[in-house]
């Protein structure tokens, strides 16, 4: 049994102490109703900026404004026309400042903090350039961790988030968790940012960026797969009793304790997230300072527990106290932030502290607020859905609506000492946040929420609703990022089902029209060319090269499916003529190619080469067979699918020449290019030349390719090196045998990726030019960087 680390009763007690003082002063304001009074001055002043009078130009402007708010671009876009980006940002990114970051506002650095911020968010947002990646695109994070030197980092995080997002489980919501862990790692970068010195050199900065990514990953983690594990339907009750009593156990020791046997049908996820969340607090633990280790796990613990506390109330019990419904609330809300900074083993900071745990609440009541219909489907004690549901048997019963506004009231005013510009941040954001709620849910609903809620002075909830009705310039723009980012998250859930949908019906299509029919008239050849033909052809191979042709031909060019089919069957022909003559003795003497015996060890070294020629000269017939199309376009796709045969013949001789040669990067591109991605080239290519493409068209899609060729072959070497061979379904580590050069043994296999993801982010920059926005080519390169054979 190993021992405990914290005092567990100890130190929640004194959480649940000090969570009590604050609740009690809330109490004794909303009794009194102190609120009112303040506010309602606040609100008086405020309003001089925000409600102005009707006019006919400003009935159209918030027209525009509401259709375009709902895009992202032009919503930003707007703004910035109308002069009003600057005042968005700044009191967005304040209130970033007051919310994470646990700062006041009335501060010459703070301030000077937000101006700096607000001009790069303005600049960046502006930037009309046409080939800028989105910022929150795999490409364009990549991007931006090249311009800080953690592209390793990068590079780890994404495959851990894609990795995350297979293991959310049917029950909840795959986006969302995906969004919060996002979230939470930019917030442990945010403190890691703020902590810095101004003279902090390049390669201390670039550590520490590393470090708060990871830890930033790591903390994360626990909101999909111990919150949101916890509140969902997912686990049985036993399930849950134990996964609780395994993360109690590793707060309360600083181990994490074996996994044993878990039954059901939830073993493969649970062994997942143990090892996971094991690897996670694992890194956490040595990147603490010993003087606030013990600190760091009494946060966590009270964090935990107090979640634990409101996870396990009952909807049906009708007797919480007030305390009872608040304490809980109060502390999970506070402790949630305090660890986002604590976590990366800062310093002690009273101020923060302090100021964090009293902001916590604003923020879950407003959390609260928003969901309290969901929560109450889901049986779920919030202190929304428990009033709901005995106000009218508990007149003892704290109305959190009121709660809600005094808690403003004692942060503007108590916390805040009245600043002027935090007044303004805390009420932009309450009135934008019923804003927002009565659009989601329409003014019938709405009314009949407020009608329910109201406070207890009528002339201060008429004042609200009013503000509600009337006042503009409240929205901000981390709102605008968590709408834009789950329905970019949800729509790229559904672009990727719909490729894999695509790619495996064009490819079973593909699959019943390759094979060859027996040779008439020649008893003496037995048919031996065709049997290994269709031998080499029945492999399973993924088809990416003629699925590619189909897409664009027929989803891209509108040319007939049917009269594509020659091109698409000499596609592969053609490719698997390549691996044929790939795989002899003489080349590469590979054994085994997609899952099977290689040809030439199936028949002989004579068959196979016969087999290759045969499918290359099959291949030039099935393009003289397209009949549809006027003899001149084919004649022109004849010429230049023999130029990249050709071009190809000669990387096949180049990869040869260089065994046991150490190549420079240069070379190695270019050899990769005539390899691979001239395969890439044509079948891009080839119905653009069917479909008499634009020359510029043609030019953008040959640049597309190079980088997409180049990026497939880097990641053929790195699975390769590390893959393996029954997903490959041909044995690893070959180059190594054969004293080939590649990516992963010139640069090793760090590199190799750095430069994999370079050449997927110069064909996503390509994309953003193409006059087609096919989601296909995108989800390709996708593919093309993520697959694991």
């Amino acid at each position: 049994m190993n021992e405990t680390l914290i005092n567990a009763d100890e130190c929640y007690r004194l959480a649940e102490q000090r969570s009590a003082h604050y609740f009690n002063l809330l109490y004794s304001q909303v009794k009194e109703k102190a609120y009112a009074p303040s506010l309602t001055k606040d609100i008086q002043s405020w309003k001089q900026k925000h409600v102005r009078q009707p006019s006919i130009f400003s009935f159209f402007s918030r027209v525009k404004k509401n259709s375009s708010q709902k895009d992202y671009h032009n919503y930003i876009q707007w703004l910035n026309y109308t002069g009003k980006l600057d005042n968005y940002l700044d009191r967005s990114i304040s209130y970033i400042y007051l919310r994470d970051l646990g700062k006041t506002l009335d501060t010459t650095d703070t301030q000077q903090k937000i101006e700096r911020a607000v001009e790069s968010w303005k600049t960046h947002l502006t930037n009309s350039n046409s080939a800028e990646l989105p910022t929150f695109s795999m490409a364009g994070l990549y991007r931006i961790a090249q311009k800080e030197g953690v592209e390793s980092t990068m590079i780890w995080v994404l495959d851990k988030l894609k990795t995350v997002s297979t293991y959310i489980p049917a029950g909840m919501d795959a986006d969302q968790a995906q969004r919060k862990l996002i979230k939470i790692i930019a917030g442990v970068l945010m403190h890691e940012i703020d902590l810095m010195d101004d003279n902090i050199t390049p390669q201390e900065r670039v550590k520490k960026l590393d470090k708060a990514i990871r830890i930033g990953y790591s903390y994360g983690l626990t909101y999909p797969f111990i919150d949101d594990l916890l509140d969902a339907n997912v686990l049985s009750s036993e399930e849950k009793q134990r996964y609780s009593n395994l993360i109690r156990t590793t707060l309360l020791t600083g181990n994490v304790p074996r996994l044993g046997v878990w039954i059901g049908n939830n073993s493969e996820l649970i062994t997942y997230i143990h090892s996971e969340l094991k690897e996670a607090f694992i890194y956490i633990k040595a990147h603490q300072d010993s003087k606030v280790l013990h600190a760091f796990f009494e946060q966590s613990y009270v964090f935990f527990h107090s979640q634990e506390v409101d996870r396990t109330k009952d909807l049906t019990h009708s007797n919480y106290t007030n305390e009872e419904l608040y304490l809980p609330v109060i502390l999970k809300s506070a402790y949630s932030r305090l660890i986002a900074r604590s976590v990366l083993g800062a310093p002690a900071d009273e101020g923060f502290d302090d100021r964090t745990f009293l902001y916590g609440i604003y923020n879950q009541l407003a959390d609260d607020f928003a969901d309290m219909f969901d929560d109450m489907n889901d049986g779920a004690v919030t202190p929304y859905t428990y009033y709901l549901k005995y106000h009218k048997s508990r007149k003892d019963l704290i109305n959190p609506f009121e709660l809600y506004w005094t808690v403003i009231s004692n942060l503007i005013h108590q916390v805040y000492n009245s600043d002027e510009k935090t007044c303004e941040i805390i009420l932009n954001r309450a009135i934008n946040g019923l804003k927002r709620y009565k659009e989601r849910m329409g003014s019938k609903k709405y009314k009949e929420v407020m009608d329910l809620f109201a406070t207890r002075d009528s002339k201060f909830n008429q004042l609200i609703q009013q503000m509600v009705q009337k006042a503009d310039d409240v929205d901000f723009f981390d709102k605008l990022l968590r709408d834009h980012m789950l329905t970019n998250l949800r729509h790229e859930r559904q672009e990727r089902e719909d490729f894999r949908e695509k790619v495996e019906t064009i490819r079973q299509q593909i699959n019943d029209s390759l094979p060859l029919s027996k040779l008439e008239d020649t008893p003496l050849l037995k048919d031996s060319i065709i049997e290994a033909a269709n031998y080499s052809l029945k492999g399973d191979g993924k088809r990416l090269r003629p699925i590619m042709t189909w897409v664009m031909a027929v989803d891209e060019y509108r040319l007939n499916q049917s009269s594509i089919v020659p091109l698409l069957k000499s596609l592969e022909y053609m490719h698997t003529a390549s691996l044929i003559f790939d795989d002899l003795p003489s080349q590469d003497n590979a054994s085994f190619r997609r899952g099977r015996p290689t040809l030439h060890e199936m028949f002989n070294s004579a068959t196979a080469e016969l087999t290759g020629l045969f499918l290359t000269q099959k291949a030039i017939h099935e393009q003289t067979t397209l009949d549809e199309f006027d003899s001149t376009t084919v004649l022109r796709l004849i010429q230049y699918s023999a130029r990249v045969t050709e071009d190809m013949c000669k990387g096949q001789a180049m990869d040869l020449e260089s065994k046991g040669t150490p190549l420079t990067l240069e070379q190695l591109n270019r050899m990769c290019f005539y390899k691979t991605g001239l395969a890439f080239e044509a079948s891009l290519i080839m119905p653009a030349i069917l479909a008499k493409a634009e020359e510029q068209e043609i030019k953008s899609l040959k640049k597309f390719a190079y980088h997409a060729g180049i990026a497939f072959q880097v990641k053929d070497d790195i699975l390769d090196a590390e893959g393996n061979q029954s997903l490959l379904g041909k044995p690893t580590e070959m180059d190594s045998v054969n004293n080939n050069s590649t990516f992963v043994t010139i640069l090793g296999k760090e590199n190799a990726r750095k430069e994999m993801w370079d050449h997927y982010c110069l064909a996503m920059e390509v994309l953003q030019e193409f006059p087609r926005k096919t989601p296909f080519l995108k989800h390709l390169l996708n593919y093309i960087v993520n697959r694991d054979h």
